[in-house]
């Protein structure tokens, strides 16, 4: 278990810091967090940031294996209760899995300041994934009915789209916590368990499902690189 005093500062945003005044603070945990530990940490810091004596953050981490339920998750969804530990969450959405080989990055930051816009604070998240993954070489998009990030399939079937990340985020007095997760290398098989978000007629799939030899790294450096231009404030 990763303990809050262990996270280090990301190494690639110290690597470039001089080039990226503006950036939240990015902070990368180096082994699995687990889940109520990762929680706990987030509340503390919204208490700081709140109270003034915490900047904006973006937490680089993984978790263990595990099923969290969004405040819209229907029990149903929930095919395999046994297979992995299950935790209520209190962000928007519905099931999903978290594991190893999974990009994890909560973000909390301060929309007093970013604009009080849910539905456009949504949509920067969206962008900050599609710009991420298209450094990466990998052409994604939005979906008009569906939260998240989703990659075309036509060799697979006529209208077939596989979901490569989630969003699930929540607010409390217009600052942010929770955040968004991104398909790396993780077990697929993982996901049986559940009915991913909700959706049972699409499948989730991984930059490695895809063929894409990328690194956590390496995505670490394009969420970097894109998050500012993908969070323009208007």
């Amino acid at each position: 278990m990763t303990e809050i005093s262990e996270q280090i500062p990301h190494p690639v945003y110290e690597k470039h810091i001089d080039n990226r005044v503006g950036l939240p603070t990015c902070k990368l945990s180096t082994a699995p967090v687990a889940y109520p530990e990762a929680v706990a940490e987030m509340e503390a810091h919204l208490k700081a940031m709140r109270a003034g004596e915490r900047e904006e953050m973006l937490w680089f981490l993984e978790h263990p294996p595990l099923y969290t339920a969004g405040t819209g998750a229907q029990e149903s969804d929930l095919l395999s209760p046994e297979k992995f530990p299950v935790f209520k969450s209190g962000r928007g959405g519905q099931f999903t899995y978290h594991g190893p080989g999974q990009r994890v990055v909560y973000v909390m930051l301060d929309l007093n300041q970013r604009g009080r816009d849910v539905r456009r604070f949504v949509t920067h998240l969206q962008n900050w994934i599609i710009n991420a993954l298209n450094e990466c070489g990998l052409q994604a998009r939005a979906d008009s009915t569906h939260i998240g990030v989703w990659v075309d399939r036509p060799e697979l079937g006529e209208n077939r789209a596989d979901k490569i990340a989630a969003i699930g985020i929540r607010l409390r007095k217009w600052m942010s916590f929770h955040g968004i997760s991104i398909n790396v290398t993780p077990d697929l098989s993982h996901f049986n368990g559940i009915v991913p978000c909700g959706i049972a007629d699409q499948n989730v799939t991984s930059l490695q499902a895809l063929g894409l030899n990328i690194s956590m790294a390496e995505l670490d450096e394009a969420l970097i690189k894109t998050f500012q231009t993908s969070f323009k404030t208007d």
